[in-house]
């Protein structure tokens, strides 16, 4: 069984999308955890708020097959086909790392905004503090300790997963 992280946003009805996504996401996924949920603005466009959270997971399936669940996933909780990439989400899920695995096809792994955004990187570090990134060479415990969280400020958020 491999381990998986997914990153899981969103900013249009919020707590229904991240209920009904944590829901989807243990009946394709084992062994699922989730991290705080933390509140961030909009990065690289001018939106509402997001909601943000890691979760981790564990499967059988291949890298190929676990993009192709969570885009579908994504589809079926509203998100249209043709959105852009900076824009308002539903329901927004990315693999963030399947196991160690290095990999720029069928999905970029370990994906780049762990390194760069707080809403990604401090949850993962929550979740998994240990886990090495693989390129950084650095735990996640690590990279969050160095990374300057002025920069994109995070509220938690006392969600109600019911």
């Amino acid at each position: 069984m491999a381990r998986i992280y997914i990153g899981v946003g969103s900013n249009i009805e919020r707590e229904h999308y991240l209920r009904a996504g944590w829901q989807a996401l243990q009946q394709v996924f084992s062994a699922c955890r989730c991290s705080t949920v933390y509140e961030s603005d909009a990065v690289g466009f001018d939106g509402a708020p997001f909601y943000n959270l890691v979760i981790a997971a564990e499967t059988s399936i291949s890298v190929a097959e676990v993009a192709a669940q969570l885009r579908a996933i994504e589809f079926a909780h509203g998100r249209p086909a043709d959105a852009r990439k900076f824009s308002g989400r539903t329901l927004d899920l990315d693999l963030l790392a399947y196991d160690e695995l290095v990999i720029a096809a069928p999905v970029e792994l370990p994906r780049s905004e762990i390194l760069h955004n707080a809403f990604v990187l401090r949850p993962f570090a929550e979740l998994a503090p240990q886990w090495r990134h693989p390129l950084a060479e650095m735990t996640l415990a690590e990279l969050w300790r160095e990374y300057d969280a002025s920069r994109q400020p995070l509220r938690a958020v006392a969600f109600d997963w019911r």
